[in-house]
């Protein structure tokens, strides 16, 4: 599979089957996330696996309403990373971009091993650092839930139901995210929900 496939085919899913979680696995996706460019090389990103039973209920008492069908996933990975660890130049505070780009690169490569990865924004980020160990100063940025694509839908509201099996969500026109030597009003405009 090539980069462009693996972009094509993310996809997140919410429906998951269970998923043999070694650790050649989990290096496969932290070496995929280690990769990637960041600030004078700082490499701020940090991640802890959570993949035991006790460490996946642990997270599971941090999700927000709503976020119960994270309980089928195999692996949860809490992405964070601390403006300390980073380049702050002004208000620009790397930290935040360059453990984007690296949980970007962490989900294409589960997408290429034929897992599901779906980063969620809806725990409390402070119960998770707590839960988990991370030390003060951390920001946890978003939980990437992994494990094998699944049928059972039970644990999924109406809505999350359609989204499963439906066509994959709409996405912006092209001229609605970028535009060439100045800004244009086109991209002001939000997806429809």
């Amino acid at each position: 599979m090539d980069v462009k496939e693996a972009i094509e085919k993310r996809r997140a899913y919410r429906a998951f089957a269970p998923a043999e979680i070694k650790p050649e696995l989990m290096d496969e996706l932290a070496a995929a996330a280690r990769l990637m460019p960041s600030c004078f090389n700082n490499q701020p990103w940090k991640f802890v696996f959570a993949r035991s039973p006790e460490a996946l209920g642990k997270v599971h008492a941090c999700l927000s309403k709503g976020n119960e069908w994270v309980k089928g996933a195999s692996l949860i990975i809490a992405a964070f990373a601390g403006k300390d660890y980073d380049c702050v130049i002004k208000d620009r505070e790397y930290y935040l971009f360059d453990l984007g780009i690296a949980v970007g690169s962490l989900l294409l490569r589960a997408t290429e091993l034929g897992l599901v990865a779906h980063p969620i924004a809806g725990f409390d980020n402070e119960a998770v650092r707590k839960a988990l160990g991370i030390p003060e100063g951390n920001q946890v940025i978003t939980l990437i839930n992994v494990g094998a694509k699944g049928s059972d839908l039970s644990a999924l509201t109406p809505y999350q139901s359609a989204q499963e099996t439906g066509p994959r969500p709409e996405r912006l026109a092209l001229a609605n995210i970028y535009s060439v030597d100045a800004y244009d009003e086109r991209l002001a405009v939000k997806p429809q929900r």
